[in-house]
């Protein structure tokens, strides 16, 4: 790995995010393994500024968490009182660190191991595949703290496991293990313990291979497709498509499998 070096990259490791390039992915790392990488309010603007800033040659990212767990949530030693107004604003700067990492310009694998919880729910909720190993378990313990959450997990987590699940979740307290987690949508990958990071590293290295535009629309139409009326949805498609495939790496793509260049797909 190759440490990049900028006063931003510096700024966002001094507050707790390193970024490191393994060729064409941009690993980040959280790191406050102490507290069980618990997100404050400069690690949040140091995952906002890694993702609005990886290297051009970027062409996919992984984020982990260092120690024995991804990420346990908001760092409540940190919690400050704030009337409305403030809550409101404190949330909104919480939406648009995970929109940079959900919404930029590469995809992005969660690597999960230990606790991802809360916050570090929302997080890889973020992420477009998360790969979780055995030791990892899931919570939104929000509901039984007398708050609720505010990184945006309303809005991701139904998505992955239903609002029915996460009511439980929240009313309950209810943990899901790695292979129930796996079960119901959290992650889309399970493997042993202490295989997360590099079977994330695999896939991402896999998918910056794919033509950038084609990454992008899985990343940015997809989910507005999955979202739209089906009428609306299939224009939206029709487009996307349209425009992908007039792209001129798209073209030679295509050219090189009709003459034989490309491997074919192959049982798995």
């Amino acid at each position: 790995m190759s440490q990049q070096s900028n006063p931003i990259l510096d700024r966002a490791e001094e507050n707790g995010v390193s970024l490191e390039m393994q060729g064409a992915v941009a690993v980040v790392r959280l790191c406050r393994p102490a507290k069980r990488n618990a997100l404050n309010d400069g690690l949040i603007e140091a995952l906002r500024d890694v993702f609005q800033n990886l290297p051009p040659e970027a062409g996919a990212a992984v984020i982990h968490g260092e120690g024995d767990h991804f990420c346990a949530g908001l760092d409540l030693s940190e919690l400050k009182e704030r009337d409305a107004g403030e809550g409101i604003h404190h949330s909104r700067s919480w939406h648009v660190a995970l929109n940079a990492v959900e919404q930029g310009r590469v995809p992005v694998v969660a690597a999960l191991h230990g606790a991802v919880v809360g916050g570090g729910l929302e997080l890889a909720s973020a992420s477009h595949i998360r790969v979780a190993d055995e030791s990892t378990f899931y919570a939104l313990p929000e509901g039984t703290r007398g708050i609720f959450v505010g990184g945006g997990g309303s809005v991701r987590v139904p998505k992955l496991i239903g609002a029915a699940r996460m009511t439980d979740m929240m009313l309950t307290g209810r943990v899901y293990n790695a292979q129930d987690g796996e079960r119901v949508g959290f992650a889309q990958y399970l493997v042993p313990t202490g295989t997360a990071l590099t079977k994330a590293i695999e896939l991402a290295t896999r998918i910056a291979t794919n033509a950038p535009l084609t990454n992008f629309a899985l990343t940015h139409a997809l989910p507005r497709i999955a979202e739209q009326p089906a009428d609306h949805g299939l224009f939206t498609e029709a487009l996307m498509a349209s425009i992908a495939q007039s792209a001129p790496e798209a073209k030679a793509r295509v050219r090189a499998f009709l003459e034989g260049k490309a491997a074919k797909v192959q049982k798995g």
